[in-house]
């Protein structure tokens, strides 16, 4: 089972420590009562927990949920730590972020906006 999830609409990250204890209810429960966010739209969440070594993946496809939990070799990843925070990634920061960068480069080239000539 293999998705292309490159065209969700929203990426989530829930910011500081989740139980990873949770399974795929208590995390939608989560996503729902505290952040107050569809877990059955077209959008990924993801959590970390305390050692920063692993995170869990929830998406709602359409006739059920999918949960991906990967547990790094080396490394942790730099999960932002403001609790009680969601934030909207873009492609490219989880990809930084799964990469074990930190969500803010300072040294990308960031969009320009459309000037006049």
């Amino acid at each position: 089972m293999k998705h292309d999830y490159t065209s969700v609409q929203n990426i989530y990250i829930i910011c500081g420590k989740t139980d990873m204890r949770k399974g795929i209810d208590g995390l939608a429960t989560l996503i729902q009562d505290t952040f107050e966010l569809d877990p059955y739209g077209d959008s990924i969440f993801l959590f970390s927990g305390w050692s920063k070594d692993r995170y869990k993946c929830l998406y709602f496809d359409g006739d059920g949920f999918a949960m991906l939990y990967k547990r790094l070799d080396n490394g942790k990843l730099q999960w932002p730590k403001d609790e009680n925070e969601v934030r909207n990634l873009s492609q490219q920061e989880l990809r930084w972020l799964l990469e074990g960068l930190s969500l803010q480069q300072p040294k990308a080239i960031s969009k320009s906006v459309k000037g006049v000539f």
